[in-house]
């Protein structure tokens, strides 16, 4: 997997401490291109990985991916930005706020899925400047009024208590990000079938709900 913050990463920590027999070794294959990460998949380095190529005529052939979960999104913002206090903001509250998203880079999905996001609600993303990590996002968005970014409601962060910092549900409609899982078409390890059922388990997103294209083409394909 990209991160051990990540929603997957979550997740799948509470299928192993239901279930501590299992031998488990994540991973982390920070790669850009989820090409990449189908490589491996089909190399037999590693048995599956939570990436999307959003493209399924580009996946190798003997490589499978089925959707896991979707991951609705949050707005992370310090105390003094003007949307700490709300209890729930709607995209088009977003549109006048500066979202900072470091880490966007060409050819993920992760950049196709802002590009989408941005698009459908003209949302104002910043990519801009180096990504130094967690820990100094954390920090930017406790000292500034006007600094947010998008976090999944699953996703893993601690930050110090005098951060002060807020996640609020973005609603009407939910903002989600689609998590698939690729692995070997054929003879995939044991396993893999009661970690994607465990996935399968988690509670549905509402009906009120964007998904970018590519979730359902890739979801149709697979």
């Amino acid at each position: 997997m990209l991160g051990l913050r990540s929603a997957q990463a979550v997740v799948l920590h509470d299928y192993w401490r239901s279930h501590p027999e299992t031998d488990l070794d994540v991973v982390t294959l920070r790669v850009d291109d989820p090409h990449v990460a189908a490589a491996a998949v089909q190399a037999g380095e590693i048995d599956a990985s939570f990436r999307t190529v959003t493209d399924p005529a580009t996946l190798p052939r003997d490589v499978q991916m089925t959707h896991v979960f979707d991951s609705p999104l949050e707005l992370l913002v310090g105390p003094r930005h003007p949307l700490a206090s709300a209890r729930t903001v709607t995209p088009p509250q977003l549109r006048e706020h500066r979202i900072w998203v470091p880490g966007i880079v060409p050819r993920s999905e992760w950049a196709e899925f802002y590009d989408q996001l941005g698009a459908a609600f003209a949302l104002r993303i910043d990519a801009a400047g180096p990504n130094f990590g967690n820990e100094v996002l954390l920090d930017a968005l406790a000292d500034s009024a006007d600094l947010a970014t998008l976090v999944g409601a699953r996703d893993r962060y601690i930050w110090p208590a005098n951060h002060d910092l807020r996640r609020v549900p973005i609603v009407n409609p939910t903002l989600a990000y689609p998590l698939f899982l690729m692995f070997p078409r054929t003879s995939p390890h044991p396993g893999l079938r009661a970690i994607i059922n465990h996935f399968a388990s988690l509670a549905p997103l509402p009906e009120a709900a964007w998904l970018p294209s590519w979730a359902t083409t890739a979801r149709g394909s697979h």
